[in-house]
């Protein structure tokens, strides 16, 4: 069929979109409106779950075939035309050594943390910065393939991706997208929502609908020739994305440092807390953090005792970075805020709604854990006039240089706070 227009209006371009969803071949009709395609969603996301628990337990294997990845793949390539032949990009390649995720430990994790982090997140900022940390770990094979697995996670913000949906963009808006390469797949999406925005009242929230127009048009079931493109400035596309990329890349590697080093210390703090026989609990935000082969809040409680889930302050309370309980009486023995760049005010206040929230807990020590080079500037942000009521709490500093030198002599031989206390500075001289 072809759709003979040169450089179409805004209208015109609606009325192509009218003409391609009466077309009762077309994928709109024959795949969109589907009933068997939405309750394919659930079943992918769980089958994600599997593939995810697989490679933390490490019983993934080292192969596709037989794989619970094997089982999510062929669910969306039975997902009709325009997920024909969606395996292939996944298929281990053994000659090529591709995709690296079958036989790559360090590979096969970086896919965990991405499709994990890609079942649990919301928003779009999050499922594109999550794509752009997959890219920093350049693994050979794996590329925007796996956009058709975050398409069935996050239907209004991934369009599907395959070759014959990236030669009906670069047809239809004039393009030059190169297939398997996340940045040109990132700028395509760009272009592709501003589009659907644009007739979303001829399209959809669901980007597959729009994916569906252009696959139909790289299919070659519409011709559309170059002089009858929809003009794009690509090449400023592309260079827009490149330099949000960057800034990108700079700016995780700078949070990666600090969320890596304040992960590893509350996790010495954590397998000390446990050394030295309290139970321990994690903030709640940081439960699910990686840490070593498992994730941070392993082995830890998953509720804090009935007096603080009771408080008004138990919200706040649970977001402590560290605290360590009697397993006896379920009080609060110790609680700790690391500061590894930020300011201590949010800390601070923590340990003053649990010190003020829950009097049951008075007596608790509360401790500030800090790089060394941080001391002065901790003890410049505590002794400020804003702080003055937190004088009257038992809060104290350790350093990471004492945390790390001492922690393994305090968890073989050491006596729970003593040991602590020893290793400690208070900040209130």
């Amino acid at each position: 069929m072809n759709l003979d227009v040169s450089a179409p209006t805004l209208k015109e371009q609606q009325l192509l979109i009218e003409q391609w969803k009466a077309d009762s071949a077309a994928t709109y009709r024959s795949w969109f409106l589907w009933e068997e395609r939405l309750k394919n969603f659930r079943s992918i996301r769980r089958g994600l779950h599997a593939v995810v628990k697989e490679i933390r337990d490490d019983t993934f294997g080292s192969a596709y075939r037989g794989s619970s990845l094997e089982t999510v793949v062929h669910s969306i390539a039975e997902q009709r035309q325009i997920f024909k032949g969606a395996d292939h990009a996944f298929l281990w390649k053994p000659k090529l050594r591709i995709p690296d995720i079958y036989e790559d430990r360090s590979n096969q994790m970086a896919f965990a943390q991405f499709l994990d982090t890609c079942l649990y997140c919301s928003t779009d900022v999050e499922v594109v910065e999550a794509v752009r940390k997959l890219d920093s770990h350049q693994i050979k094979g794996l590329g925007p393939a796996c956009a058709n697995l975050l398409y069935f996670l996050h239907p209004t913000v991934v369009p599907p991706n395959n070759t014959a949906i990236v030669k009906g963009f670069n047809a239809f808006f004039g393009a030059n997208v190169k297939l398997g390469r996340w940045n040109e797949y990132l700028a395509m999406r760009e272009r592709v929502i501003e589009f659907n925005t644009m007739h979303r009242k001829w399209l959809s929230n669901d980007l597959g609908a729009i994916a569906g127009f252009l696959f139909d048009i790289g299919s070659g079931r519409y011709s559309i020739g170059a002089t009858n493109a929809v003009s794009v400035d690509w090449e400023a596309d592309l260079a827009k994305v490149h330099e949000e990329s960057a800034a990108a890349h700079k700016a995780r590697v700078a949070a990666s440092e600090n969320d890596q080093s304040h992960t590893q210390i509350q996790g010495w703090l954590r397998d000390l807390g446990t050394s030295l026989g309290f139970q321990v609990w994690i903030a709640s935000n940081d439960k699910g953090r990686s840490y070593g082969e498992g994730r941070l809040g392993h082995g830890c409680l998953t509720e804090l005792p009935a007096a603080i889930r009771a408080s008004s302050a138990h919200d706040t309370i649970a977001l402590i970075d560290v605290l360590w309980l009697d397993p006896a009486t379920g009080k609060i023995t110790m609680a700790f805020e690391v500061e590894h760049s930020t300011s201590i005010y949010s800390g601070i206040v923590r340990m003053l709604d649990l010190a003020l929230g829950v009097p049951e807990h008075e007596g608790s020590t509360f401790f500030l854990v800090a790089p060394d080079a941080r001391e002065t500037d901790v003890r410049a942000q505590f002794a400020r006039p804003a702080f003055s009521r937190v004088k009257e709490l038992n809060v104290r500093y350790i350093g990471y240089g004492e945390l790390s030198k001492n922690r393994d002599a305090i968890a073989r031989f050491g006596n729970g706070e003593k040991a602590i206390l020893a290793i400690s500075k208070s900040l209130n001289s």
